[in-house]
């Protein structure tokens, strides 16, 4: 026997950076503790955000990405043609790409089995890209 579980979370508008999750993940979808063995996937709905696993501790950590990151694939890069939205459009969109839309973690017990030091990161790409709709999916054997 297996169960599933879908809940959709909308995580309120953030600035640019990355920004810790887990907890809201986590509330969104408390039928994670029905399951003993499993994974939880998390799928963010947007192309110019993405979502990763990283320090969850150490908020320089957080700093450090952005820095990279922005540095890496600067809004000033001068050969981009989709800038309709603005300078942050298509370094958004790439930078998705680079991260990901979904990340899986495994369910253990009835809880997440993310390291001490992991948590699930909001990528936030745009200066302002507004809300952002995730698709949490639990499954696995009770």
């Amino acid at each position: 026997m297996s169960l599933y579980f879908q809940k959709q979370l909308r995580l309120p508008s953030y600035p640019q950076g990355y920004h810790l999750i887990t907890d809201q993940v986590v509330r969104a979808i408390p039928e994670i503790r029905e399951i003993r063995i499993g994974f939880l996937q998390v799928f963010i709905q947007h192309t110019s955000a993405g979502l990763c696993i990283n320090e969850n501790a150490d908020p320089t950590v957080r700093k450090d990405f952005q820095t990279f990151v922005n540095e890496l694939i600067p809004e000033t890069y001068p050969r981009f043609v989709h800038n309709y939205e603005g300078a942050d459009d298509m370094p958004a969109h790439i930078k998705s790409a680079f991260f990901g839309t979904n990340v899986q973690v495994p369910i253990a017990g009835g809880k997440l089995a993310l390291g001490i030091w992991q948590g699930i990161y909001l990528c936030e790409f745009r200066h302002e890209g507004g809300a952002r709709n995730l698709v949490l999916t639990a499954f696995g054997t009770p």
